[in-house]
């Protein structure tokens, strides 16, 4: 049985996102530790190939979801289907969660990511929410 001991892992910097990250993955799945410094974050995409769960550890995050633009917190648990749009805005400090995606493809977080159409007006939408 493989152990991981994350403390002992270093960071890497993704390879599509200004992130940090610490991924992990089986035969089924892929997951991993990802840090965003505040106001950096993923622009608004979809995975047509992958369903995600993201569970917050650390920090305030705005969230586009769908159509929806909420805000998520230490503890929140948020399941993000296949071709579902999705971003997070970091706010108020830096922030961490874990995350699990399926199906573990080549092993790489960011593999299926695909840019929205609307990414960067979504993105100035979650910069003017205030709170």
């Amino acid at each position: 049985m493989p152990l991981y001991r994350t403390d002992e892992i270093d960071w890497k910097p993704d390879d599509t996102a200004p992130a940090l990250m610490k991924s992990f993955s089986g035969e089924f799945m892929k997951v991993g530790l990802v840090r965003y410094d505040e106001g950096v974050g993923p622009p608004p995409h979809f995975h047509p190939n992958e369903e995600q769960f993201i569970y917050v550890l650390e920090g305030k995050l705005r969230m586009v979801l769908g159509d929806e633009t909420t805000t998520i917190l230490p503890g929140d648990l948020v399941h993000i289907s296949r071709n579902l749009r999705h971003g997070i805005l970091p706010v108020e400090g830096h922030c961490v969660f874990f995350t699990c995606k399926s199906p573990v493809g080549d092993g790489r977080l960011a593999q299926d990511y695909n840019k929205a159409d609307d990414a960067d007006e979504k993105m100035a939408e979650m910069e003017r929410i205030e709170g």
